[in-house]
């Protein structure tokens, strides 16, 4: 199964706490590395999944899951020319 790298970025977290980054884990996302850059928190990741499309949407569904909001969805360009 292929792995996808791309970027979920949060709303309304300009930091991750270490109960934040605990609850991203057990919400599933031990895949995802949190991080913030210029007061803008996001979650990088690199997920297996049958598709770019069923990856992302599944890292949403954890991230929510742990009690957060997906603000948008960054891919570097060079991941879409796989």
């Amino acid at each position: 199964m292929p792995a996808y790298d791309f970027s979920l970025i949060i709303s309304g977290k300009n930091e991750f706490t270490d109960a934040d980054v605990n609850a991203l884990f057990e919400a599933g996302c031990d895949d995802g590395t949190p991080g913030s850059n210029s007061g803008v928190a996001s979650i990088d990741f690199t997920r297996d999944g049958d598709s770019l499309l069923w990856s992302i949407r599944s890292a949403i569904a954890d991230v929510e899951k742990a009690g957060f909001k997906v603000t948008r969805v960054e891919i570097a360009t060079s991941a879409l020319a796989e």
